[in-house]
C-alpha cells in the first residue's frame, strides 16, 4: 500500500511539475530529491528495478547527447523524410502577417489577462463626423433598385460624390490627400454604405482593400507614392488590381502571367524593364479603371536584373496605366450585381522596371505583399458587407415578423419562425461583435489566421440570416420591384462567399493550416529545422524544440483532463469577469486545451498528409474560429451596461459557437484513423457526454420575440446602419409601418381582438374602429391612427407588379 500511495503522490508532483511548465532540467531535480525522501520511507522504491528506469528516463531526458541519439534524432529524421519542402512561395505565405489572440487560443492556455487589456476600438472625431456627414449623403442618393435594374451602375452623381469626398483614399496617409481612417471606421463606412446599395459598397470598398492604394502605401517607393497616392485619394484616378484569371483563381499563386526581363524603349529612351503576357478575368473596377495593379511572374534569362544565377524571381507586383500601349480592358462581367468588374488583357506589353511596386528590389516579393494586404483587406470588406447584412436582416425581418399576421398571430409568434428569427437576431449580435474585435486585431498589424476566420465566418453568417429572412418574410421576399428589401442582400451572398478567397478553400486549407504553423508554439519553427541543408544543425535546434514541444503536449493533455472532469470550473479568467461571463470563459478554456491536444495528435499522427485530410482539418479549424468568434462576443458584451436583452442575445450566440466547436471535435475523433486515441482525448476532454447543449427552446421563444421589440440591442445595432422612414422607400416602408404600429401600444391588438371576437363590426377599418368607440373598446382619438396603420401594414405586405417584365 505504501509503494502504490509513494507512486501515486510522485506521479502526482510529475503532474503538477508539467501543468506548471516548470523547466525540465529543475523537474528532474525535484522528482528526483521527492523519489529519495519517499524512499527513505518506502525502501523499496531504492529497488534497482525501480530506479533504473528513471534513471534512463532522466537521462534521455537531460543529456543531450543521449536524447538525441535516442530519441529526437530518429524523430527528425522520420519526419524531414516524410515532409514536403516548402517553397519560397509557401514559406512568404506561412510568415506574411502577425499573430494576435487567436494564437492565444490555439495554445491550449489562453492568457485572459492579456484579452482583458483589450479594448474595442473607438471611432475619433473626424471618422464619426463622416459617417455621420458623407456617408448619410452618399447613401441618400443611392437606390439599389434602380442600380441594379435600370442604371446598372451606380448614377452619376454617386460617383462623383465617391471622388470628390475620398472615399476612395480611407487608408491613405493624410499627407498624400488621404484620410488615414483606422481598420474600424473603414469597416463602419462600409457597412453604412452596404445597408443602403451592395453595389455601391463593393466599389468603394475594393480602393480601400486588395489595391494599388495600400501595396503603395506600404512598399511603394517614394517617387511612385507621390505619383499615384494623391490620385487616387481624390478619385482622379480609379485602381484596380488584376491578380485572378482562367488559371488562377484560389489557387493564385499558380497564375501563368509573365514579364520577361529584357531591353526596351521607354519615352525614348532605352531601360531595363518587363515584356508582360498576361490575361485576367472577374478584375472589380477594371472597366472604369484608369490605374491597373497587376500580378505576374518574373523571369530574367539574361541576368539584367543583376543576378545572372537567378533565372526566375517569383511573383512580382507592378502599376501601369490603364491606357497603357497593349494593356487592354474587355467588356464587363456580370456577378449578379452592377459593381464595375471585367477582365484585362496584354500580350508583349512593356513597362520599365521601376514601374515595378516598390522597384526593382522587390521583383520577386509579390506574394508575401498580396498575402499581407489581402489578409488585412479580407478582414474588413466582407464582414462589413455581411455585418450590415445580418444587422438589416435583424431591423427589417423582426419589423416585418410583427407586422404580418397569419391565422389571427403574428408570424413572428409561431415557433417555428422563432426558431429562425431568434438564429437571426443571434447573427446580427455575433457579426457585430466579430467585426470590432477583429477590426481592433488589425490594429496591431495583418493576423492573417483571424482575417481568414473573419472572411469565412462573417459570410457563412450572412448567408444562414439572408435564407432565414426569405423564409420567414416568404413570398414578399421572392418577387423582385423596389418594394423588396431582401432580394439585393440574397443576391450578394454568392459575391461575398466566392471573392478574396472562396469559402470552401479559406475553410478546409487556410484557417486550420495556416494557424497550425503560425499560431503553434514550435510546429513551424521545428519545419523549418528540417529545410535547412546541414543536417547536424537542423537536428540540434529541432532537439531543443522537440523537448520543449513534448513538454507542451504533456502539459495540455494533462490540462485537457483535468479541465475535462471539472467542465472547466476554477479554472483562470479575466479578473473583470461577472456573474454572466464567468461560465463562458471556462468552457473556452477547455475547449482550447482540447483543441490543442487534438491538433497535437493529429499533426504527429498525419504529419504533412493532414494538409491534404481537409476534412479533418477543417473541423479542428472550426474549433478554432468559434473560440475566437466566442471571445469576440463576450469583450462586445462586456463593453455594454448589462440588460436581459443583451445577455439572450450574448447567450445564444455563445452557446450556438461553443456548440460547434464541441460537435467539429466529436466528429474530428469519430473520423480520425486512429480512432481509439482520438476518442480517448475526447473522452478525457468530454467525461460527461458534452460541454454545451444546443440554445433550448426557451432562450429562442424569448429571442423570437425580442427580435420584433424595439429592445436594446435592436437600438444599439441602428446605430451602424443607414435607416430609412421613407414610406416610399423598400426599407423605410417597413420601418415606418413599424415604428407606426408601435406608437399604437395595446390599441391594434385590442382593436384586433374586438374585430375577431365579433364584438365589433362594420365593413371597413374606419367603420370597426368607430364602433369600438362606441362600445368604449378605444378611445376617439385612436380612430385616426388605426385607419392609418391598417393602410400602411396592408402597402407593406404588397409586391410589385410590371406591364412587362
Amino acid at each position: 500500500m505504501m509503494l502504490l500511495l509513494s507512486l501515486l503522490a510522485i506521479w502526482a508532483l510529475v503532474a503538477v511539475l508539467i501543468y506548471r511548465q516548470v523547466a525540465l532540467a529543475a523537474a528532474s531535480s525535484i522528482v528526483i530529491i521527492a523519489w529519495l525522501v519517499l524512499g527513505a520511507v518506502t525502501p523499496v522504491l531504492l529497488s534497482p528495478w525501480l530506479v533504473a528506469p528513471l534513471v534512463l528516463v532522466l537521462v534521455v531526458l537531460n543529456v543531450g547527447s543521449v536524447r538525441r541519439a535516442i530519441l529526437t534524432k530518429p524523430v527528425f529524421s522520420m519526419l524531414k523524410k516524410s515532409m514536403p519542402p516548402i517553397s519560397a512561395t509557401e514559406r512568404d505565405a506561412l510568415e506574411a502577417g502577425t499573430t494576435w489572440w487567436e494564437k492565444e487560443l490555439f495554445s491550449g492556455r489562453p492568457d485572459w489577462n492579456e484579452f482583458a487589456q483589450i479594448s474595442l476600438p473607438q471611432l475619433t472625431a473626424a471618422e464619426q463626423s463622416f459617417i455621420d456627414n458623407e456617408v448619410e449623403e452618399l447613401c441618400s442618393l443611392l437606390d439599389e433598385w434602380k442600380i441594379q435594374n435600370d442604371l446598372k451602375d451606380l448614377p452619376a452623381e454617386a460617383w462623383q460624390y465617391l471622388k470628390d469626398k475620398n472615399f476612395f483614399g480611407l487608408i491613405i496617409p493624410k499627407e498624400y490627400g488621404g484620410r488615414d481612417f483606422s481598420p474600424y471606421a473603414q469597416s463602419r463606412i462600409m457597412s453604412k454604405i452596404a445597408s443602403r446599395s451592395g453595389t455601391a459598397a463593393v466599389t468603394a470598398m475594393v480602393p480601400n482593400s486588395l489595391g494599388p492604394g495600400e501595396l503603395l502605401v506600404k512598399y511603394g517607393t517614394e517617387e511612385q507614392r507621390q505619383r499615384w497616392l494623391p490620385g487616387l485619394a481624390n478619385g482622379t484616378e480609379i485602381p484596380c488590381f488584376g491578380l485572378t484569371g482562367p488559371e488562377a483563381g484560389s489557387d493564385a499563386g499558380s497564375i501563368p502571367d509573365t514579364g520577361i526581363v529584357c531591353k526596351g524603349m521607354h519615352e525614348g529612351k532605352e531601360v531595363i524593364g518587363l515584356k508582360l503576357t498576361f490575361s485576367k478575368r472577374w478584375i472589380t473596377l477594371a472597366p472604369v479603371a484608369t490605374v491597373v495593379g497587376l500580378a505576374f511572374k518574373v523571369y530574367d534569362p539574361e541576368g539584367l536584373l543583376g543576378d545572372p544565377s537567378k533565372k526566375e524571381y517569383g511573383i512580382t507586383c507592378a502599376l501601369i496605366p490603364a491606357k497603357h500601349p497593349g494593356v487592354e480592358i474587355g467588356k464587363r462581367h456580370n456577378p449578379g450585381s452592377p459593381f464595375m468588374n471585367g477582365p484585362i488583357f496584354g500580350t508583349d506589353v512593356f513597362i520599365p522596371v521601376d514601374w515595378i511596386i516598390g522597384g526593382a528590389a522587390m521583383a520577386g516579393k509579390g506574394w508575401r505583399m498580396l498575402i499581407e494586404c489581402l489578409g488585412a483587406g479580407r478582414g474588413v470588406s466582407l464582414p462589413a458587407l455581411s455585418t450590415a447584412s445580418g444587422e438589416m436582416n435583424y431591423r427589417m425581418v423582426g419589423a416585418y415578423a410583427r407586422i404580418r399576421r397569419q391565422f389571427n398571430t403574428e408570424v413572428g409568434k409561431f415557433e417555428g419562425v422563432q426558431e429562425a428569427s431568434a438564429d437571426i437576431a443571434a447573427s446580427g449580435y455575433a457579426l457585430e461583435a466579430m467585426r470590432q474585435f477583429v477590426t481592433k486585431g488589425l490594429e496591431t498589424g495583418a493576423p492573417a489566421v483571424m482575417t481568414a476566420m473573419a472572411k469565412y465566418h462573417a459570410t457563412e453568417m450572412m448567408r444562414r440570416s439572408v435564407e432565414h429572412s426569405m423564409d420567414i418574410v416568404g413570398g414578399r421576399a421572392i418577387q423582385k420591384g423596389p418594394r423588396n428589401f431582401l432580394v439585393a442582400s440574397y443576391h450578394s451572398v454568392p459575391v461575398a462567399i466566392t471573392v478574396e478567397g472562396a469559402n470552401i478553400l479559406t475553410r478546409s486549407l487556410m484557417i486550420f493550416g495556416q494557424g497550425a504553423m503560425r499560431c503553434h508554439p514550435f510546429l513551424f519553427e521545428e519545419m523549418l529545422t528540417m529545410q535547412l541543408e546541414n543536417s547536424a544543425e537542423g537536428l540540434k535546434k529541432f532537439d531543443k524544440l522537440f523537448i520543449s514541444h513534448l513538454g507542451h503536449i504533456c502539459n495540455n493533455m494533462l490540462r485537457t483532463k483535468l479541465l475535462g472532469f471539472l467542465g472547466g470550473r476554477f479554472s483562470s479568467v479575466p479578473a473583470n469577469a461577472d456573474d454572466f461571463s464567468k461560465r463562458w470563459y471556462q468552457r473556452i478554456n477547455l475547449l482550447s486545451a482540447a483543441l490543442a491536444s487534438m491538433s497535437d495528435i493529429a499533426l504527429g499522427v498525419l504529419g504533412g498528409n493532414l494538409k491534404r485530410r481537409e476534412l479533418l482539418s477543417a473541423r479542428l479549424g472550426d474549433v478554432h474560429s468559434q473560440l475566437f468568434i466566442a471571445s469576440s462576443i463576450l469583450k462586445f458584451h462586456s463593453a455594454h451596461a448589462r440588460t436581459r436583452a443583451e445577455d439572450a442575445h450574448a447567450e445564444y450566440a455563445l452557446t450556438r459557437s461553443l456548440f460547434i466547436a464541441q460537435e467539429a471535435l466529436r466528429d474530428f475523433s469519430d473520423n480520425f484513423p486512429l480512432k481509439w486515441l482520438a476518442k480517448m482525448v475526447r473522452f478525457i476532454a468530454m467525461p460527461y457526454g458534452k460541454i454545451v447543449s444546443k440554445p433550448n427552446d426557451d432562450l429562442i421563444r424569448e429571442l423570437g420575440d425580442l427580435i420584433m421589440e424595439e429592445n436594446p440591442v435592436r437600438q444599439m445595432l441602428a446605430q451602424y446602419l443607414y435607416v430609412s422612414h421613407d414610406p416610399q422607400d423598400a426599407f423605410g416602408r417597413v420601418e415606418s409601418t413599424y415604428q407606426l404600429l408601435l406608437s399604437l401600444g395595446s390599441v391594434w391588438n385590442t382593436f384586433l381582438k374586438a374585430k375577431n371576437s365579433g364584438k365589433i363590426t362594420g365593413a371597413t377599418t374606419e367603420e370597426l374602429a368607430k364602433d369600438a368607440v362606441e362600445k368604449n373598446i378605444i378611445q376617439s382619438h385612436d380612430v385616426a391612427r388605426l385607419v392609418e396603420y391598417d393602410a400602411r401594414r396592408f402597402d407593406c405586405l404588397l409586391t410589385d407588379h410590371f406591364d412587362q417584365l
